[in-house]
């Protein structure tokens, strides 16, 4: 079978040559005669591997010398907890701006911790669809979080909030390396992998050294406190040692394509193909307001979504949603059912994601139109 165009939210589509360079080390990477798969993280061999992940990382998002890069485990979920357990520890209070379901769950767990958590904006009043201006953060918190790019919602930040002496916490998880982005303007920035950089299985995080306490909130499991990673160079338990060999390659990958403005470059010419198409359309429509759009996801909905209450409405959309959903499919064109919160379909178009695959899928949309 040829290979598909995979518009999935994550695990996503990785570069084809990176995929192929992993499959001829598979049985044997640098002459070692074994995989990384088998490898010791606390090898020779090894020791290099996460060593140039890291310093392609500094590289490519020009990390400052202050700040310390970790390959952790647990996703962005782990990540709730690990901010507010860390940083939660002078006044106890923390900034929200709630953005969609991760910037809300987020909230919800470090509420969950005993943080005194304020919601400082939200735009639940129109179903996440846009990013509130928030352009600056003052108060007596300990921290301020948003999440940068709402894979759900399809949004995006277009400005970062002016924060003061205010550690500014951002979830990049599904930007990461998909445009320039300033990291002095951040406390914390972590990334769940498996969307832009590796197979799933590790996090990034690039956290501010003065931020890495020995002293975090009362309770806080060793395996959950910045420092014991930090001392340990990502080394206190077994790390992901595949997950970061790929990540490395991918890494090398983004540099060879003009780093992160060669990633910008092609994904606003991605985005902008696939957005000038949905706003031209009598029959589709993007679901993000203009101004907060991500160039990552694109979520999109059909004329036979109405948001009628009716039941023969409803299942007209969920008809006409399933019969695109499988006919994309058929075409070669998967995984683009949208999320149950938004509804309709879904296009994830990170950085692996070609224009040929988003010219395809045009193509197929309007094909579908005109049947429809």
């Amino acid at each position: 079978m040829s290979r598909v165009y995979n518009f999935s939210a994550g695990p996503s589509c990785l570069p084809e040559e990176v995929l192929k360079e992993c499959a001829a080390e598979m049985l044997d990477y640098n002459g070692t005669g074994q995989s990384v798969m088998e490898m010791s993280h606390r090898s020779k061999a090894f020791e290099p591997i996460i060593q140039d992940a890291e310093a392609m990382v500094r590289k490519l998002m020009k990390v400052p010398d202050n700040y310390k890069v970790l390959f952790l485990q647990g996703g962005g979920s782990t990540q709730f907890a690990m901010v507010a357990q860390n940083l939660g520890i002078h006044t106890g209070k923390a900034a929200y701006i709630e953005t969609g379901v991760w910037a809300k769950k987020a909230a919800a767990e470090a509420k969950h911790l005993g943080i005194d958590v304020d919601i400082i904006a939200s735009s639940k009043d129109k179903g996440y669809s846009y990013i509130p201006k928030v352009e600056k953060i003052e108060g007596d918190y300990d921290y301020a979080y948003i999440c940068f790019n709402n894979t759900i919602m399809g949004t995006h930040y277009e400005y970062i909030p002016e924060t003061g002496n205010i550690p500014l916490v951002a979830d990049i998880s599904s930007c990461v390396l998909s445009e320039p982005i300033d990291v002095s303007k951040f406390g914390i920035l972590y990334a769940g992998a498996q969307k832009n950089l590796a197979p799933a299985g590790v996090t990034l995080v690039i956290i501010r050294e003065d931020l890495i306490t020995d002293t975090p909130r009362p309770g806080t499991p060793t395996m959950l406190t910045y420092k014991t990673h930090a001392d340990a160079d990502s080394m206190y338990n077994t790390p992901p040692c595949y997950t970061i060999y790929v990540l490395g390659k991918v890494l090398h990958w983004i540099e060879k394509n003009g780093g992160a403005e060669g990633m910008l470059k092609r994904n606003q010419e991605k985005a902008e193909y696939l957005y000038n198409f949905l706003d031209s359309s009598d029959f589709f429509r993007a679901t993000a307001e203009k101004g907060s759009r991500s160039l990552m996801n694109v979520p999109f909905l059909t004329k036979y979504s109405t948001g009628s209450e009716d039941e023969a409405a409803k299942a007209k959309e969920k008809e006409i949603n399933d019969k695109f959903v499988k006919e994309a499919a058929a075409a070669g064109l998967v995984n683009l059912k949208g999320h149950r919160l938004v509804g309709g379909m879904r296009a994830s178009i990170y950085n692996a994601m070609t224009l040929d695959g988003v010219k395809a899928l045009v193509e197929f949309m309007k094909k579908f139109a005109a049947e429809n």
